[in-house]
């Protein structure tokens, strides 16, 4: 399996995938409503413009994250097309007001945990992601223990078994993957797509009682997004 694995993560292109996390400066609300609102239009429409050369799918985080208020979550097969973006932003008059503090930066690759367990929609699996449009998204960086790399590879698959398992309980959870190792502070970076945050709560709690959760590192932070058009996005934040 891993020399399959090997083979088709060198035949198939590979996205890069970054979670861009953005707080607007105390500073910007303070400007009279006319800027504001032309800040917002401004901004809308550089955003607009870069979704027909990249994947940009916008969320609020807004009054439920104290550090942040809105999530960019963006996909590309060209790595220089978020920096790009960012400069095309900064250049903006509200982009001037816009602070950075998470930013994570991943990779898509096919797992070497797949087998029979893994969803025929489970695109990340290989090499893609395939957004599906839910409401919500939960995302976080993940760390797995050391130990958890030393351990036998039949091993791994027996516990990684399990822990999908569980998963496939909850159908109305979408979970994508996405690698950072080399890359960035954390190993992976997870997003679950769903239309209904119970269900991801009971799916979290339920994964704390099995045995893939004692090489769990790091979970957090774990960022609650919800699904807005970017307009809208900017102007609650911008309070207009």
């Amino acid at each position: 399996m891993a020399n399959e694995v090997a083979e088709e993560n060198a035949k198939l292109p590979r996205q890069f995938v970054n979670f861009a996390f953005y707080k607007i400066d105390p500073a910007w609300l303070r400007l009279d409503k006319e800027t504001r609102a032309a800040g917002v239009a401004e901004l809308t429409e550089v955003l607009e413009s870069f979704r027909k050369q990249i994947m940009v799918y916008p969320y609020t985080t807004f009054g439920v994250r104290a550090e942040t208020d809105f999530m960019l979550w963006r996909i590309s097969y060209n790595l220089d097309d978020f920096e790009r973006m960012s400069t095309a932003m900064r250049k903006t008059h509200l982009g001037t007001y816009l602070q950075t503090p998470y930013s994570f930066l991943a990779m898509t690759k096919t797992s070497i945990y797949v087998d029979d367990h893994i969803h025929e929609d489970q695109e990340s699996a290989r090499n893609k992601i395939t957004v599906g449009g839910a409401k919500y998204l939960f995302v976080y960086p993940f760390l797995k223990t050391r130990q958890w790399y030393v351990l036998p590879k039949e091993e791994r698959q027996r516990i990684m078994r399990g822990h999908i398992k569980f998963g496939h309980e909850f159908p109305s959870v979408k979970l994508n993957t996405t690698y950072s190792f080399g890359l960035d502070d954390q190993e992976f970076v997870v997003a679950f797509e769903t239309n209904f945050p119970d269900h991801f709560l009971d799916l979290v709690q339920g994964l704390r009682e099995t045995e893939s959760s004692l090489f769990t590192l790091r979970d957090t932070p774990i960022f609650t997004c919800t699904q807005q058009e970017v307009e809208t996005i900017l102007a609650h934040v911008s309070g207009v």
